[in-house]
């Protein structure tokens, strides 16, 4: 899923050696943590957080077969 999540960020950003995918996994979820340099947080979330919707529906379809909930923060 990190692999995903960072072929789906890497080319929206200028700066791609800065984008980070971290993973915390709980009982009932999984989360992941996505930062990138601070002058490409706006191309993720994008216009209204239209980006950052489309790359979570990605993720979170992917993840539909798991048995845990998966959440994605981008920092």
């Amino acid at each position: 899923m990190k692999a995903l999540i960072e072929t789906i960020v890497r080319p929206l950003v200028d700066y791609p050696d800065d984008v980070a995918v971290t993973e915390q996994e709980e009982e009932r979820k999984h989360t992941y943590h996505l930062s990138v340099h601070k002058d490409d947080v706006g191309k993720v979330i994008g216009r209204h957080g239209r980006v950052a919707k489309a790359i979570r529906t990605v993720v979170y379809a992917a993840g539909s077969n798991s048995k845990k909930r998966i959440y994605l923060d981008i920092m």
